[in-house]
């Protein structure tokens, strides 16, 4: 299955479901459809998002192997962007029923600002724009759960940190890369191919990133802006909020395309 989207059309295909909470907006501009967040205070979550599929079933598409195209370009670059904005594939582990939460699978080009701190790859900074992988969910990663609290306690010793993260990392399926926040600001063309045994991560056709392993599928397609933030350390540091919007930002979809 392939598709391909020009949003400048002003047209928006039936696939594609839209979630605009609290004071999120999606709209339409002769230059692609727009993500929009207006400035905000901390005081509650705001998210413009579309995805390929629905929060009652969950019914995800997309399977390795694959390569998604996006053309898009933000309001502004890292320095100036607040939450979390982002497109690619995941497996939607936070539903709001309980009874069906997930551990994460994603792969896809991430963006978060202070004060999330997501330190998941060794000598990759928290927050950033990322091009990005997990899997949580793997053999090797289950096997380890049992040891979790114990690593967490080890994990904060610099010597250990630096020997055993690494294979944990692994375990997990993370593989990280910093791309240049300022690319943000501009209409650039974004393509990673996933594939069963690793990802290719590319903008405007250079390899950015290689990651050595793959999500399983299948996952589902996201698009999103918002004002969320999330603390996630190998040294066992948790936390999860909103942060405040100062100026209006958004997230311009030019084009998608995904090709299987």
């Amino acid at each position: 299955m392939s598709f391909e989207e020009h949003f400048a059309d002003g047209t928006l295909h039936p696939r594609w479901q839209v979630a605009q909470i609290g004071r999120g907006e999606v709209s339409y501009r002769a230059d692609g459809l727009v993500l929009k967040l207006p400035p905000l205070t901390a005081n509650g979550y705001s998210n413009a998002q579309i995805t390929d599929y629905r929060y009652d079933d969950m019914a995800f598409a997309w399977r390795p192997p694959l390569r998604l195209t996006v053309t898009a370009r933000a309001s502004g670059g890292a320095d100036s962007l607040r939450g979390t904005a982002g497109f690619g594939f995941w497996n939607h582990p936070f539903s709001p029923d309980a009874r069906q939460l997930k551990l994460p699978r994603a792969v896809w080009f991430f963006f978060s600002s202070p004060p999330s701190d997501m330190r998941l790859a060794k000598d990759v900074a928290g927050p950033g724009w990322k091009a990005g992988t997990i899997d949580a969910g793997r053999w090797q990663a289950l096997l380890l759960a049992p040891t979790a609290p114990l690593a967490v306690l080890l994990m904060r010793v610099p010597s250990l940190y630096n020997t055993f993260w690494p294979r944990i990392q692994r375990a997990l399926g993370v593989s990280e890369f910093i791309l240049d926040g300022e690319l943000l600001a501009e209409t650039h063309t974004y393509t990673l191919d996933w594939r069963s045994d690793g990802v290719t991560f590319a903008v405007d056709g250079v390899t950015k990133h290689e990651a050595p392993t793959a999500p399983r599928g299948p996952l589902g397609l996201i698009v999103w802006m918002d004002n969320q933030y999330a603390v996630v350390t190998p040294q066992g540091k948790l936390g999860f909020g909103v942060t405040a919007v100062e100026h209006e930002q958004s997230l311009t979809l030019e084009t998608i395309k995904i090709t299987a």
